[in-house]
């Protein structure tokens, strides 16, 4: 029997945007438009460009040949598919647009492991220089070649995952379609038609692959993104899922680790973790960003990702394959509900939660009831929490690379406990790992005098 997922502490099912349980079509009801909630007439006018409600960008129609990799805001559809799975032969691309887009792996990518368990489902992943977001969902049938169960994934290609969640219900409402009218693709073949851009190669790259836009940002906010990438309580769950942790996860993403996130299937409120353990890397100063090699969000990784990890320095991943927990060589921090753990040994230290933790945690809420209370007597909703959440990392950041360049730059480069606890905001003693892997990480001429209570 298939269950729906259970109730996840980061993002609840009934919560938006929450994939619900495969529906009937309503393709009489016009309800296969793409930029809202699921009205408006695709079949009478399927050239229509209509904007998400309270996003305020405006919208331009893309036409072949003019789509550029700076335009953030704009849409640019590279590829759309749909998958299925087959009792003999598993996972498989069956149909998409562009016919001749390499789609390897994709298949397995935008069906998670073990997602026959459940009736829905939304993924993040990456595909190359590309990001992809595909909705799941799977639906009892009364056929025996089909085992009893139609399953099938709907989703889309972009050049960054800034775009992706603005076609969150487009998806759910095509897969719910594929599951009742299978081969039906004119919905998405417009869509593609509508949304589709031709990549540029830059000035002196060539047929190189195009950019990837990673976020966060180094120079710039980056709340505009998370608010069209995410939905609004992300940051403000992820929060409460780990408490006093993100402090942990906080380290280990300005440290540039390989950080990998487990959990069983829905994957969706998982890659909702990736994105959010990628915010605390911000700095905003730009004599620092350039030393920062931007994190990256690998979102939904499979046994197939293993030999591409291998080479990467730093990434933030999740996947449901338990298998990934025994190659230890490929992550540093290794994540499984609320157990944050390590197998390095000099990381180790990394892992305890300090007195400087403990403050700035107690901060943290503080700052979130007076801007609760705020919003519900005041009225007030600008900001959000997750303004919140990223302007306390960024001016904590911006503390302690702002310190370690100011001694840097003096005459005797000596960094003192005094140094650690009033201007940086850190514990001497329980960060002095910490920042000497700062100063390696960033290759700063800094000499950290900080006695350390374990060496004689």
């Amino acid at each position: 029997m298939v269950e729906r997922g259970a109730a996840v502490p980061l993002l609840s099912w009934a919560e938006d945007p929450a994939v619900s349980p495969p529906q009937a079509p309503e393709l009489q009801a016009g309800g296969w438009g793409w930029g809202g909630t699921g009205g408006g007439r695709l079949a009478a006018e399927p050239w229509r460009r209509r904007e998400p409600e309270g996003l305020g960008a405006s919208e331009v129609l893309l036409q072949p040949g003019r789509l550029e990799l700076g335009d953030m805001e704009e849409d640019q559809m590279v590829a759309v598919f749909v998958v299925t799975f087959d009792p003999r032969s598993g996972n498989m691309v069956e149909w998409c647009l562009p016919q001749d887009i390499d789609l390897e792996d994709v298949a397995f990518k935008s069906m998670a492991s073990g997602s026959h368990k459940i009736q829905s489902d939304f993924i993040y992943f990456r595909k190359g220089p590309f990001f992809g977001l595909a909705c799941f969902a799977n639906m009892p049938v009364e056929s025996e070649l089909e085992l009893g169960a139609r399953m099938k994934s709907v989703g889309i290609l972009s050049p960054s995952h800034t775009p992706l969640y603005r076609y969150m219900h487009f998806l759910e409402n095509q897969v719910r379609h594929q599951l009742e009218m299978p081969g039906q693709h004119s919905h998405l073949a417009a869509f593609y038609e509508d949304k589709k851009g031709v990549l540029r190669a830059g000035p002196g790259r060539g047929g190189s692959p195009p950019p990837v836009c990673w976020l966060p940002s180094i120079h710039r906010y980056m709340y505009p993104e998370m608010k069209i990438t995410h939905p609004a309580g992300c940051m403000s769950q992820f929060i409460k899922f780990f408490g006093d942790q993100i402090l942990v996860l906080w380290k280990f993403a300005l440290l540039q680790k390989r950080i990998l996130i487990f959990s069983p299937p829905p994957v969706g409120v998982v890659c909702y973790r990736v994105h959010c353990c990628c915010c605390p890397a911000s700095v905003s100063l730009p004599s620092i960003g350039g030393a920062i090699p931007e994190s990256k969000p690998f979102f939904y990784v499979h046994v197939a990702d293993i030999e591409s990890l291998e080479v990467e320095v730093s990434y933030v991943a999740c996947t449901t394959e338990k298998i990934f927990e025994e190659k230890r060589e490929l992550y540093d921090e290794y994540v499984d509900n609320k157990n944050v753990k390590t197998h390095h040994d000099h990381l180790q230290p990394l892992l305890k939660i300090n007195s400087a933790d403990r403050e700035k945690y107690r901060r943290l809420k503080e700052q979130r009831q007076m801007l609760q209370y705020s919003q519900e007597v005041e009225g007030d909703s600008d900001p959000c929490e997750e303004d919140l959440f990223v302007l306390f990392i960024l001016k904590q950041n911006n503390r302690i690379f702002q310190t370690l360049l100011e001694v840097s730059a003096s005459q005797d480069k000596t960094l003192t406990a005094e140094h650690a606890r009033h201007v940086m905001g850190l514990d001497p003693q329980g960060d002095r790992s910490f920042l000497l892997d700062l100063l390696e990480a960033y290759v700063i001429d800094v000499m950290l005098s900080i006695d350390n209570p374990c060496c004689p």
